[in-house]
């Protein structure tokens, strides 16, 4: 019985880890879309995300019959718990390119973003890949060395979000306000994408741990 339900733990984890692939395949077809103002790949994006929901519901259906049939204790029960509050973060990381995607259909056929700001994004855009395919990583390895380092990969994020609000208020930002609203609004998409990694990763810290804070501190056994 015990090793069945450590198999259905595994099966949680490789769905979470699946859904990070998921969310960081939406980011660069996202930003493929908004750099490239295509329609197309837009439009996909947006309707993927309904899989990538599909699979969050998986999870979370998967923990609940865990919770009911094995009612775990102690670090079990940490696990099962912590597995849907990562699904759930997971799982907006997924909206925020979709919302992303939203821009570029919105804006079509012209450019949402300048090409001042350009680079920046792409940047941001990078950024957000990475932190998917760390975040990914760290959940499969259960390594809280791995999580701090999404948390270092995010302050590069906030850096590239705090570069964007310089350039729309420099003085040679002359674009129109709906501009400086689309741009501010992607900016704001991408550095929540980063939020969301940092609290799957602050989750990892917790469930091997038993308490949120630095890792260096000690580990609960």
């Amino acid at each position: 019985m015990r090793n069945a339900f450590h198999d259905d733990l595994d099966r949680v984890s490789d769905q979470l880890v699946h859904m990070t692939e998921m969310v960081g395949t939406a980011m660069k077809r996202a930003t493929d879309a908004l750099v490239n103002t295509d329609l197309g790949v837009a439009e996909s994006v947006i309707a993927a995300d309904d899989d990538i929901d599909t699979v969050r519901r998986q999870v979370d259906d998967l923990a609940v019959d865990l919770l009911a049939r094995q009612q775990p204790v102690a670090t079990d029960l940490r696990m099962v718990v912590t597995a849907m509050h990562m699904a759930s973060d997971i799982e907006r990381m997924g909206d925020l390119a979709r919302h992303i995607a939203k821009i570029a259909r919105m804006r079509y056929p012209k450019q949402a973003v300048p090409q001042e700001v350009l680079p920046h994004i792409t940047s941001m855009s990078e950024c957000a890949i990475d932190l998917a395919k760390k975040t990914g990583e760290a959940i499969d390895s259960k390594d809280v060395h791995a999580a701090q380092e999404i948390e270092r990969l995010d302050d590069r994020m906030d850096d590239l979000h705090r570069q964007i609000f310089a350039a729309l208020h420099s003085e040679g930002w002359n674009h129109p306000t709906e501009t400086a609203v689309d741009v501010t609004l992607l900016s704001r998409y991408y550095e929540r994408f980063g939020d969301h990694a940092v609290a799957v990763a602050d989750r990892i810290v917790y469930l091997v741990t038993g308490r949120y804070g630095d890792p260096d501190e000690g580990l609960e056994r």
